[in-house]
């Protein structure tokens, strides 16, 4: 399909097409405005593949986009389909992503941290409550609205995300980013939306010290270090952080699923359901993050990828 068809289809919907913001093998994405009222808003066009199963997780996002409303998840404002198209007009996020955010901030306090992780488990409960999974929970995933101070954050990229059933058999297919990946979902015998909490824990413990709480020099030894839960909390880089804090994490990052910390219970944690830390020291968050997210950036290829290099090495 030509920019020209695009451009005809964007106007039927009632949307004016503007500059493209970026573009990959199977979507390109466009600012648009819409006529209605100027709102402007991030269109991504999904070229529809011809594979069943890709396919299949294009209608899955659409699906799900259509389907949530929540401050802290990024605004599906319209979607629209044709035999080889689909468009899905997205809120605009001026403000990037939410690491880079608190590297521009120079100053990241633990009260800071405790204020995301409450939005953020927010939003990730009511997926949950609705029957969604994530599952590819990072930072890159993790915006800003605005560059300004009240600027909130939110949840975005549902091209994994599924709807699980409770009575149903577990998610089988293996998904996420190397670093933030449940290591129930490195063994492939299944696994549920809990795996959107381990991840989550991961994020929290960089919001907290600015460096990720598993990390090797190849994929294969990332992995080992995951499945058997291997972290700790270095100093001096956690000596500033609460007690609190670090229970806090170590309820989410429990290699199973089933004792891992729920959203719902983590929610009434003490560390995000009573007071904020008082504590105004200055993390180290700031001043690690930017060598350690170039060095998550290295492993951040496909996981099917990944798990090739995995497989391979334990034959």
């Amino acid at each position: 399909m030509s920019k020209q068809q695009e451009l005809a289809d964007m106007e039927s919907m009632g949307w004016t097409l503007g500059k493209e913001l970026g573009s990959g093998h199977f979507a390109k994405v466009y600012l648009v405005t819409r006529k209605t009222d100027g709102v402007e808003a991030a269109c991504k066009i999904i070229k529809k593949p011809k594979e069943l199963k890709k396919r299949a997780l294009v209608a899955m996002e659409h699906k799900i986009l259509t389907e949530v409303e929540h401050p802290c998840v990024v605004k599906c404002y319209d979607a629209f389909e044709t035999d080889d198209r689909l468009y899905l007009f997205m809120e605009c996020m001026y403000g990037g992503e939410l690491f880079d955010r608190i590297v521009d901030l120079g100053h990241f306090t633990e009260k800071m941290a405790q204020d995301v992780s409450f939005k953020l488990l927010g939003a990730l409960k009511y997926m949950h409550d609705k029957g969604i999974a994530h599952r590819d929970l990072k930072p890159e995933n993790m915006l800003m609205t605005t560059k300004g101070a009240d600027a909130e954050v939110k949840i975005t990229d549902f091209g994994l995300s599924k709807f699980f059933d409770e009575q149903s058999s577990l998610m089988k297919t293996p998904c996420g980013t190397p670093g933030y990946i449940a290591p129930e979902v490195l063994h492939m015998k299944g696994y549920n939306q809990q795996c959107d909490v381990w991840s989550m824990g991961v994020i929290v413990y960089i919001l907290l010290c600015g460096f990720p709480p598993f990390y090797a020099d190849n994929d294969a030894q990332l992995f080992e270090k995951i499945k058997r839960g291997q972290y700790e909390f270095l100093k001096p880089y956690w000596d500033p952080i609460s007690d609190g804090a670090k229970e806090f994490v170590k309820k989410m990052l429990i290699v199973d699923p089933a004792k891992r910390a729920t959203c719902a219970q983590l929610l009434e944690d003490p560390w995000l359901s009573g007071p904020r830390s008082e504590n105004e020291a200055k993390l180290h968050t700031h001043k690690e993050m930017p060598a350690a997210q170039e060095k998550l950036r290295k492993l951040k290829g496909a996981f099917l990828a990944a798990w090739a290099v995995q497989s391979s090495a334990e034959q």
